[in-house]
C-alpha cells in the first residue's frame, strides 16, 4: 500500500515541481527510504520491492526527461520484458537510499536501463531492465521512442554485460520454444 502513496507523492508533488529535464542517455536519481513495511523477516529491504521501488525510479526517469506527460497523454505503456538483479549489500530498516536509472542504450525491438540502488557510496543492488512501450496493443518501434524524446544523436553500443544477457535471454527463449 506504501508503493501507492510513493507513487501518488511523485504524481502528485514532485513532477509539479521538476525545475530540470535531463537528457535521454543522462542518468536519472530518487531518493527513497526503507520503512519497516518494505522489509523481510531478515530485518532488510524485500526483493519484491527492489522490483516495485525500480518501477517508481523510471516512473520519476521518464518525468526527469520531460517524457511521462506525453507518455501518459498518449497512453503509451512501459512493458518490462525481462530483469536481472544483483544483490550487493543489504538496506537496512529506515536507511535512505537513492535509485540512480539510466537508458542505457536499445537495439531493435527493446531498450534497455540500468538501476543502480546506493547509500553514502555503498553500491547495495544493481539490475538492468529491458522493456518496450506499448499502445492498444501494439508495440511501439524504437524509433517513434526516439523522434518522441527528440534524440537525434547515434546509437550507443550496448555495454558488454547486457549483450551477454541478451544471449541468455535469447537462449532460455529457445530452450523454453
Amino acid at each position: 500500500m506504501n508503493l501507492y502513496f510513493r507513487l501518488f507523492y511523485i504524481l502528485l508533488f514532485k513532477v509539479k515541481r521538476l525545475r530540470y529535464r535531463i537528457g535521454l542517455l543522462d542518468e536519472g536519481k530518487i531518493s527513497f527510504r526503507a520503512l519497516p513495511s518494505d522489509c523481510d523477516i531478515n530485518f532488510h529491504l524485500n526483493n519484491s520491492r527492489y522490483l516495485a521501488m525500480m518501477d517508481l525510479a523510471r516512473t520519476w526517469l521518464m518525468a526527469e526527461m520531460g517524457l511521462l506527460h506525453l507518455f501518459i497523454k498518449d497512453k503509451w505503456m512501459p512493458i518490462m520484458n525481462a530483469c536481472t538483479v544483483t544483490y550487493i549489500r543489504e538496506v537496512k530498516p529506515f536507511q535512505k537510499f537513492d535509485i540512480k536509472t539510466k537508458m542505457i542504450g536499445w537495439d531493435e525491438k527493446y531498450y534497455y536501463i540500468e538501476q543502480r540502488f546506493e547509500s553514502e557510496n555503498t553500491l547495495h543492488a544493481v539490475a538492468y531492465v529491458r522493456g518496450v512501450f506499448i499502445h492498444k496493443g501494439r508495440r511501439i518501434e524504437i524509433d517513434e521512442l526516439l523522434k518522441v524524446a527528440n534524440f537525434n544523436e547515434s546509437t550507443p553500443e550496448l555495454p558488454e554485460p547486457i549483450m551477454h544477457w541478451k544471449m541468455l535471454l535469447d537462449s532460455k527463449k529457445k530452450h523454453h520454444s
